[in-house]
Formats: structure tokens, C-alpha cells, sequence
């Protein structure tokens, strides 16, 4: 019979022990599969949505909010800046391309952005179907809009007013979807475009000369029409010309204007290290978790090995050799650990996918369907657990006397 096949058998003789060693290793090993498949995630999202996006420029208030709000789109904008103004700044030489937004309506939950044609080449969009958006009202919405409203090219909707669903209608002014975009594996996945004119029509104003900033169309990719009086925008992205202006920007911006200016890199790299105390937190309390469940491990293996005394010393006489006798305690240790191990990545898994399920911010929903290849250290980190709580226990079944055990018997 061969060693796993005796090991095996060996763990099914206490299953209660069994189980409760497994679902100790399946508890820790799961904790950590979540923290780091969540802070991947999180990191590539952060990452994703503000390439190519050196600064944004908004009103006054906090930077962090005005981060999340107008490149994650998970808060609300610190309110709006004058158009006038923030054409000075994108007419500014250290500015190579300045997009406009504005928001302030959803529909069911999903944000309804203005903008210009210039958001298409800073995110480099791309359509699975139809067309972008061109007149008034008309709009292009991501994979994830189209696929969770069952939206497709021609259908109409109203939007509601705010950021949030369930608010009141716009009832005045249908949106027609022209076009849907391809997955882009960001922000835009979420969101439903239109030209920022839509945006002050739906609201009551309305401009004169439309403008498109274009950067296949213009040389500075700024634009160059001009702002009409009283049009307010939420914030301007901004690409800078040169590493120079990293330093001198954000400084003009914030002591000569009545805005500020606010770093994606910045302000996401805080926003992670406070959210990874919190996960530091946890994966020490998953560590303890898992030095809990090795300790387990070696006292029923080494209890179990007391009870099988007998039995190991029958095997010695039968002609098992005392490195085969060490082997199968190895393995009942590998094989507890395994079986756990795999048990908490799955769950963990599992577990992520519900939470990311039940999400209300689209834009920063988590999925279980997404892994790393650091999970496969995960793996080979329990079955080292096992190995090692069943080092001692196999010692002492190396160092068994035959002669004493048989004569006890």
C-alpha cells in the first residue's frame, strides 16, 4: 500500500479532528486569498482609471474627494469651477491636453458625464457597436452600462437628477444611446457620455457655439473656441507638456486661482496606505489564524501517532523502513494542509465575488473571477505548514524501538 493511501487513511480513522483542522488552514488561507486578490484589484483600479491623467483641477475642498469623484466617480465633487477660469489654465503653455467634465445626473445608478471629444483619446476608447455621441442628448455608454440596463443602440432613457439612483426624473429631455464602448477595464465601463452642452441644457443653460477639444484636431489638443459668461464646469483633466511642470502647476493653480489643484498619484497613493492599515490589520490576524491551525496539526498528528504505536511497529516487521514510516507522517501533514489550503482559496473566491455582487458603487465593484500568480505561494505556504507540524511526529515515528513498542503491547 502506498504512503498516501496509508496517510489518507489514517486522517478519515478521526474525521471531527480532521475537519477541524481543515477548516482552521481553509479560515486563514482564505482571509489572505481575499486581501490579496482585493488589494490587486484595488490597485490596478487605481492605477487603470488615472493613467495618462497628470492633474485634475476643481473647486476648493478636499483633494482625496476630488479625486474619487472625478476619476474613480465614488464621491461626490467638491462642487463646480467657472468655465472662463479653467480655459485660462488649459490655455496654459505647460498644459498639454485639458479635458472638460461635468456631472450631476444619473441613470439607475450609473454616472451621466459630460465632456469632449478629447475624453476619448485620454482614455483611448473604442466601440463595440454604433457610434459616439455628436448632438445634443445623444449618448455612449460603457460594457457594463449596456450589459446590467439591457441598454442597446437606439433605445431612449431619462436621467435623474444627483448621483445617486432613485432621485428625480429629466423628464424634458430624452438620452439616445448611438454607440456602446468596448470593455476598457476602467471607470469608462461605468459610465454613460454625452457632450457637456447635454449637461447644461438638461439643467436649464444652454451655449452658443459647442466646443470639442480635440486633440487629432487641434495641435495643442486644448481647443480654442471661447467660453461663454456664467458656464461652469465639475473639474478639468489635465496632461502636463513636460516633468517640469509637476512642480510648478499645481503651485500656480492653487496660490493664483480660486481653485485647486489635486495629484491622482498622490492622493490615491494616501488613500491606499490608509486602507492598507486595515489590511495589514487582517493579514496579521490570518497569520495567527494559520500558526493556530499548524499548532492543531501537529498535536493530532503527534496524539495519533501515540494511538498507532502498534501499528507502525507491525509495519516495521512487515519491512517498512524507518524512512517510509517518516514519509507518512510527512504526508498526512501535506495532505491536511493541502485540502485546507485549496478550500480557503476557493472560498475566498467565492466570498469576493458575493461581496463584489452585492456592491452599489459600480465603479469600484471587486470580482472573484480574477487571479494571480501569487496565489499559487498561498498554496505552497500551507503545505509548508504542513510539513513542518509534522516534522517532530515523523521524528518520533523514525526513532520508534520495535522491541519496546511490541513488548508493551
Amino acid at each position: 500500500m502506498s504512503p498516501i493511501l496509508i496517510s489518507w487513511k489514517n486522517l478519515k480513522s478521526a474525521p471531527l479532528t480532521f475537519l477541524l483542522n481543515i477548516l482552521l488552514i481553509a479560515f486563514g488561507t482564505g482571509i489572505l486569498t481575499i486581501l490579496l486578490i482585493a488589494s490587486s484589484q484595488f490597485k490596478d483600479k487605481l492605477k487603470n482609471n488615472a493613467k495618462n491623467i497628470d492633474l485634475v483641477v476643481g473647486a476648493k475642498g478636499s483633494p482625496l474627494q476630488l479625486i474619487l469623484s472625478s476619476i474613480y466617480y465614488i464621491d461626490f465633487p467638491t462642487g463646480n469651477i467657472s468655465l472662463e477660469d479653467a480655459d485660462k489654465l488649459a490655455s496654459n503653455p505647460m498644459v498639454k491636453r485639458a479635458v472638460r467634465l461635468g456631472m450631476g445626473d444619473n441613470y439607475n445608478g450609473f454616472r451621466i458625464v459630460g465632456t469632449d471629444t478629447s475624453f476619448i483619446h485620454l482614455y483611448g476608447l473604442k466601440l463595440a457597436s454604433g457610434r459616439y455621441w455628436d448632438k445634443d442628448f445623444e449618448v455612449t455608454i460603457g460594457t457594463q452600462v449596456a450589459a446590467a440596463l439591457k441598454l442597446k443602440v437606439g433605445d431612449s432613457f431619462f436621467g435623474s437628477h444627483g448621483l445617486t439612483a432613485g432621485q428625480e426624473e429629466h423628464r424634458d429631455h430624452p438620452y439616445k444611446v448611438t454607440g456602446i464602448l468596448t470593455l476598457q477595464g476602467n471607470v469608462t465601463d461605468n459610465m454613460i457620455i454625452t457632450n457637456i452642452n447635454s449637461i447644461w441644457k438638461m439643467h436649464g443653460n444652454e451655449v452658443e457655439d459647442e466646443r470639442h477639444y480635440d486633440a487629432d484636431n487641434h495641435h495643442d489638443g486644448k481647443g480654442t473656441a471661447h467660453a461663454g459668461p456664467g458656464k461652469e464646469i465639475t473639474v478639468l483633466l489635465i496632461q502636463y507638456y513636460s516633468p517640469m511642470s509637476v512642480i510648478l502647476f499645481p503651485r500656480l493653480v492653487n496660490k493664483t486661482t480660486n481653485m485647486q489643484a489635486a495629484s491622482p498619484a498622490l492622493e490615491s497613493a494616501r488613500l491606499f496606505s490608509i486602507i492598507g492599515i486595515g489590511i495589514d490589520t487582517l493579514q496579521w490576524f490570518a497569520a495567527c489564524i494559520m500558526i493556530i491551525a499548524a499548532v492543531s496539526v501537529f498535536v493530532s498528528i503527534y496524539n495519533s501517532l501515540k494511538e498507532r504505536q502498534y501499528d507502525l511497529a507491525v509495519m516495521r516487521i512487515m519491512g517498512a523502513s524507518k524512512g517510509e514510516l517518516f514519509l507518512i507522517v510527512i504526508v498526512e501533514g501535506m495532505i491536511l494542509t493541502s485540502i485546507g489550503a485549496v478550500t480557503g482559496m476557493v472560498l475566498g473566491h467565492l466570498a469576493l465575488e458575493l461581496v463584489g455582487s452585492s456592491q452599489d458603487a459600480t465603479q469600484a465593484k471587486l470580482s472573484g473571477f480574477y487571479f494571480l500568480t501569487e496565489e499559487i505561494y498561498l498554496f505552497v505556504g500551507g503545505v509548508l505548514i504542513g510539513v513542518i507540524a509534522a516534522v517532530i511526529p515523523a521524528f518520533q515515528a523514525y526513532r520508534s524501538d520495535i522491541a519496546k513498542t511490541i513488548a508493551k503491547a
